[in-house]
C-alpha cells in the first residue's frame, strides 16, 4: 500500500529531500520514496508500507536509476520482512519489477540473504528482519560512498583527456541524486568538475520519451547552479558538428561481462558520434552495475514498455485526455516501438568509471580484474 504526500520543493537543493529513506512512525516501518514522475512540478512523496507498492513504484519510475533501485530493493525486502509479509514473495516481485537494471536484484539479493543466514543461524523472525534492514542500509551508505569515489575518479579522467580544462560535457538521461544513495554517478562527475570551476557547460539531452534529462538533469542542474542548456535529443548531431561537446558522460543499468553498456535508449547514438567526431564517451556506474553473468551486449534484456509513453505527452499538473493518461500526440490505434534501453558496444565506450577506478580501454579482462579487485576490497 501506497500513501502520498506533496510539499513545496522551493528553495531545497536535491540532496534535502532524499530519493529514498526508511521511517518508523508509530503505526509501523514505511519507505518514502519521492515521485519522480511529479518533478519538477512539485516534489510529491510516496509511502510504501508492502513490497506490492514498492513494485509499481518501480514500474511507474516514481524511483528509477540502477543504483537507487538496488537500494529500494534492499529496503523492499527488510519491509516486508519487518511487517510480517511472505519475504521470499515479495523479493521475487521486486527482483522482476525491471529486467534491465542489474542492480535492483543484487540490492534484493543481498537483503534476503541477510534475512535467510539470520534465520540459519537460529535467528527469529525479528531478528531476521533486522538483518534485513541493516544489510538494506549499508547498501544505501555504501553506495554514496561509490558516488563520491566515482566522482574523484571521473574528474581526473576528464582532467587527463581534457587538459586545457573549461570541459563541455553532454549528458543523457539522469544520473543524478535521484538516481542514487549520494550525488550519482555520470552527473555527479559533471557536479565535481562544476565545484572545481571546470565546468564550462553541460549539455543535457532532453531524453524522450519520458523527458528524464528536462524534467530531472535540468531540476538538479538548476539546483545545484550549473551552466547548462537542454536540447532535443535529434540536436546532439549539431552541436557535436559545431564542435561544442568535450566529452559524453552517461550511467548504465547493466554493464555485461564484455563490456557492453545498457543504459537510456538513445545513448548508442551518441556513442556512434562521439566515436565519428572523435569525443570521449565515458560511462559512469558503480561495480555492481557489471553483471558477469550476462556475456555480450546480445545477452542484456531491453526493458519494452507501453506503447502510450511515445504516442502521448505527460506532464506533472497538466490536464490529461489520452487511454494512457497523457495527451495525445499520435492517431488512435498508432503502434509504438518504446524500448526503455539501447546497447552500446564496448568498442565505442572510450573508459568505464566506477568506485574502484577506470577501465580503459574496454575489455572482458579488465573488467573481469576490476569486479575481482572490488571483491577483495569488500572481503576485508
Amino acid at each position: 500500500m501506497a500513501d502520498q504526500y506533496a510539499h513545496s520543493g522551493e528553495d531545497k537543493r536535491p540532496t534535502e529531500t532524499p530519493a529514498i529513506r526508511w521511517e518508523e512512525p508509530p503505526e509501523g516501518p514505511v519507505l518514502v520514496l519521492l515521485d519522480q514522475t511529479r518533478l519538477p512540478a512539485e516534489e510529491m512523496e510516496l509511502v510504501c508500507t508492502d513490497a506490492s507498492a514498492l513494485v509499481e513504484a518501480i514500474r511507474s519510475l516514481a524511483v528509477r536509476g540502477a543504483p537507487l533501485l538496488g537500494i529500494a530493493g534492499a529496503y523492499g525486502v527488510a519491509l516486508a520482512a519487518v511487517r510480517g509479509f511472505d519475504v521470499d514473495e515479495a523479493a521475487a516481485a521486486l527482483a522482476g519489477a525491471r529486467p534491465t537494471a542489474v542492480n535492483l536484484a543484487v540490492g534484493v539479493r543481498r537483503a534476503l540473504g541477510a534475512y535467510r543466514a539470520a534465520l540459519a543461524e537460529g535467528g527469529d523472525g525479528r531478528r531476521a528482519a533486522e538483518a534485513a534492514l541493516a544489510a538494506a542500509r549499508a547498501l544505501h551508505r555504501e553506495d554514496a560512498e561509490a558516488s563520491a569515489r566515482m566522482a574523484g575518479h571521473g574528474l581526473a579522467l576528464l582532467d587527463e583527456l581534457l587538459p586545457a580544462g573549461g570541459h563541455r560535457v553532454l549528458t543523457h538521461c539522469n544520473t543524478g541524486a535521484l538516481v542514487s544513495g549520494g550525488e550519482g554517478t555520470a552527473f555527479a562527475v559533471a557536479l565535481a568538475a562544476h565545484r572545481a570551476g571546470r565546468l564550462r557547460r553541460l549539455w543535457v539531452d532532453e531524453t524522450r520519451p519520458l523527458l528524464q534529462g528536462a524534467r530531472l538533469t535540468a531540476y538538479e542542474a538548476a539546483r545545484s547552479g550549473m551552466a547548462y542548456t537542454l536540447l532535443t535529443d535529434n540536436a546532439a548531431g549539431s552541436l557535436f558538428a559545431a564542435g561544442e561537446v568535450d566529452a559524453v558522460l552517461i550511467g548504465a543499468d547493466r554493464i555485461a561481462a564484455d563490456g557492453s553498456v545498457a543504459n537510456k535508449v538513445g545513448s548508442y547514438p551518441l556513442a556512434v558520434l562521439a566515436r565519428y567526431h572523435h569525443v570521449p564517451f565515458i560511462v559512469v556506474a558503480p561495480v555492481t552495475t557489471v553483471d558477469p553473468d550476462t556475456p555480450d551486449g546480445a545477452s542484456i534484456e531491453v526493458e519494452q514498455r507501453a506503447g502510450h509513453e511515445v504516442t502521448e505527452i505527460t506532464a506533472p499538473q497538466a490536464s490529461v485526455a489520452g487511454a494512457g493518461g497523457g495527451i495525445a500526440v499520435a492517431p488512435l490505434g498508432t503502434q509504438a516501438y518504446n524500448p526503455a534501453f539501447d546497447v552500446t558496444p564496448p568498442e565505442l565506450v572510450t573508459a568505464i568509471v566506477t568506485e574502484e577506478g577506470v577501465v580503459s580501454p574496454v575489455t572482458s579482462e579488465a573488467l573481469a580484474e576490476l569486479c575481482a579487485r572490488a571483491r577483495r576490497t569488500t572481503a576485508r
